[in-house]
Order: structure tokens, then sequence, then C-alpha cells
């Protein structure tokens, strides 16, 4: 309904007000999209150490500055790497629209190739009678079960095997890393202006690209279950399933082919990343909520300016070594824009009923009706048993009030004159 350039930034500047709009382009830029750029680069740069070791997390080129009692800036040969990674793909993705969307199918090939190949192993080739015996035996019963702590003294912890509404509670708070691997899959909206016939290709997209990567981690995880038994998932070392799970068929050789093919994801994760949250602030600057630069584009018609800033941000992201607590911090605000986006459809129907839907929603109102209830529970979940991960996450948001005021009010200031 809305072909443009900013995906959710447009959605809830449209349903709403462009407040709201400012709120998730600021969040977006100051953590969602620079920190998740900052936290794949260092992952592939780390895994990248594997075949290089010279690349290391401790090989300091500059030393830890420390800033205060928690937080230190340092480069290492890691975090040089990361950043020139970033460097790269920004570069690339300054060089036009095509050569984004090339390395983009190639790197996302090469990636669905990898799982797949992991898949068949583990499905057919290696799967471990004994170890599928073992984890599907008694399949309603959950094993291995720790009960969830709340940080808040006066509530009681609970336990998956405490009942149907323990085992859901358990799942809301195991939410925060697997909502974060799969939260990039709305980024095609952030380039509607550059997608050939978009009302019809960014639905089919999305729905074909989110069902796709729900069957390729769903099939994953059950090649993992038929290659290692649960307490192995459980305590897999700095949690690589997907490395130990490989190491049972090509012992010795798992670190050296893991390696391998999560460079190539990583390198393909960032690549759409960057080329997406650009999208986001050129949108934003186009409305005056940016530096008017950013709103610009060069001679391949993609906004360089943006690109740049972004790359600026996450380079500094990476030598703080912060992005990885940024990233739990807010992810309990990137469900809350969700919320407003999906809450958007039924403010739209009723406000104007008279714009063209190419695409209506499936089940409307009840399949929407029943995300918003989900997702709500879920946030009241984490504000219970995780303040860490919300209250944080809050207060970023919440900052970008002011900073929304200040700027408008910059923006209608009238320029000086030569006469003063």
């Amino acid at each position: 309904m809305m072909p443009r350039a900013g995906g959710q930034y447009v959605y809830l500047r449209e349903a709403y007000s462009p407040l709201w709009g400012f709120l998730y382009g600021w969040t977006l830029f100051l953590v969602i999209q620079t920190g998740t750029i900052a936290a794949v680069a260092v992952a592939f740069a780390r895994y990248f150490g594997v075949l290089v070791p010279a690349i290391s997390p401790t090989a300091w080129l500059v030393p830890p500055i420390n800033l205060s009692a928690n937080y230190a800036v340092s480069l290492s040969t890691q975090q040089f790497a990361a950043i020139l990674i970033i460097v790269l793909l920004t570069f690339i993705n300054s060089r036009g629209i095509q050569i984004g969307k090339l390395i983009q199918n190639i790197f996302t090939s090469a990636k669905m190739l990898s799982l797949v190949a992991l898949i068949l192993i583990g499905l057919v080739f290696g799967r471990n009678a004994d170890v599928v015996r073992a984890n599907f035996a008694d399949l309603w019963t959950p094993h291995g079960v720790t009960p969830v702590k709340p940080d808040l003294s006066f509530l009681s912890s609970v336990s998956a095997a405490n009942g149907a509404f323990g085992l859901f509670i358990a799942f809301c708070v195991a939410q925060v890393g697997s909502l974060f691997s799969s939260d990039a899959w709305n980024n095609i909206t952030c380039t509607a202006g550059e997608v050939k016939q978009p009302r019809r290709n960014i639905p089919l997209s999305l729905a074909l690209g989110t069902g796709l990567v729900t069957a390729l981690y769903i099939l994953a995880n059950l090649a993992y279950l038929c290659l290692l038994p649960l307490d192995k998932i459980q305590t897999a070392p700095d949690d690589r399933v997907a490395t130990a799970a490989i190491e049972t068929v090509f012992s010795g050789a798992g670190p050296m082919i893991m390696a391998v093919a999560i460079m190539i994801s990583t390198f393909g994760c960032n690549n759409g990343l960057i080329l997406a949250g650009a999208r986001v602030y050129y949108a934003m600057a186009q409305d005056g909520l940016f530096f008017k630069s950013v709103g610009s584009v060069n001679q391949h018609h993609v906004p360089q300016v943006a690109l740049v800033v972004q790359a600026v941000w996450a380079s500094l992201l990476c030598l703080s070594g912060t992005y990885g607590q940024l990233l739990d911090f807010i992810i309990f605000a990137v469900i809350l824009f969700y919320i407003l986006t999906i809450a958007s459809l039924f403010v739209l129907r009723r406000r104007e009923p008279e714009l063209v839907r190419p695409y209506k929603v499936v089940g409307y109102p009840w399949m929407p009706l029943v995300y918003l209830l989900m997702a709500v529970f879920f946030e009241v979940q984490l504000l219970r048993y995780k303040p860490q991960y919300t209250w944080p996450g809050l207060i970023v948001v919440l900052l970008g009030i002011p900073v929304y005021y200040l700027w408008g009010r910059l923006a209608t200031r009238p320029t000086a004159t030569k006469d003063g």
C-alpha cells in the first residue's frame, strides 16, 4: 500500500504521527540496525580468526582505554577486520543497487546451500539412531529444565516443568536470542522504492522469504537433534551447536567447515542490513528529521551519505564492544515497534478505508489480533522476568522524544541573513 523507501518508519509515520516514525528511525539508527551490523561484522571476524589466527580479540592494535568502570574502547585485529568488512560492504552498496543485489543473491544462495548440506547430513547421512531415540522417545516431557528466576524479588520462579503456563513463560523468556536471529525478515520493505512491481513483489518476498527461513531453521534444529544428545546441545562450547554437530560426522574438521559457512552467512547478512538500513535514514532526512545531506542520492541513485553515516556509527560500536549489550537491551523495543506496526492495520482500515490495498491480510482481523495478544504477553513477561532487557531499551526509545522536538525547532529556525 505504501511502496516507498523507509519500511516501518513510513508505516508508523502514516498511521500515527511523524513522532512515532522518528522514534523508530532513531532507535534503528542508534542501536537496532547499526548494532546488528557491528555484531554480525565481529562474528565474521571471529570466524575468520579460525582460518587466520592473527585475527584475534586479544591481539591489540590499540589496547583498551577505560572510559568508566563498565565501558572501554579498543582496537584489536578482530575489531579492525570487522570494521574493514563494514567499510567494504558500504563501498559496494554505494556503487548502485544492482551490485548490492548481486552480492545478496550470491551469498544468500551459498548460505542456503550450506544450511541444506547441514540438514542433509543430520537427517540422512549422519543420523545417530541412539541420539534420535533419546531425544524423541519422551517428546512431551521437558528435560534439563532450569527454573526462570525473575530479577524482581517479589516474583516467584517458574519452571517449564510446572504445566502449560510455566512452559509458556519459559518460551517467552527464551525468545530474546531467537527473535533477534529472525529480525531482518522485513528489511525488503525498507527498499520498497527500488523494487520492481512492489505491490506484487514485496508481499511475495516477505511471505516466501520468511517461510523459507523458518523452514530451514526448523529443519536445522531437527538435524541437531539427530546428531547430538540434548545435554550436548545445551552445553555446546560458546553455544556453537552447529560446529559441535558437524564435529560428530567430520571429526577434527568441524570448526573449519563451520567457520567458512558462517563467514559466508555473515557477509551476506551484513550486505542486506547495510543496504536496507540506509534507506530508512534517507526517508527520515527527506522528511526533515535527519541531516539534510542524508536525504540525497549519488550518481548511482543510492543514498551514499546515509550509507556512510551508518558505517561510521556501526564502526564506533565495533570499537566500543558494547553492541552485544545494546542488542540485548533493544529487543523489547523491537517488538514494541512491531506491535505498533501491526496495530496500524486496524488504524488505517478505520481511518482511511478508501486507500487502495493490493494485498489484504489473511485472516483479518483475527490473525493480527492473535499476534498482538501474543506479542503484548511476551513484552509483559520480559518486563516481569528480564527487566535488564527491557528498561534500557525503553529508555533509548524515550530519549528520542526530546530529540524529535529539538530537531523540529532547529529545522524551523530561520536562517540568518548577511545583515543579521
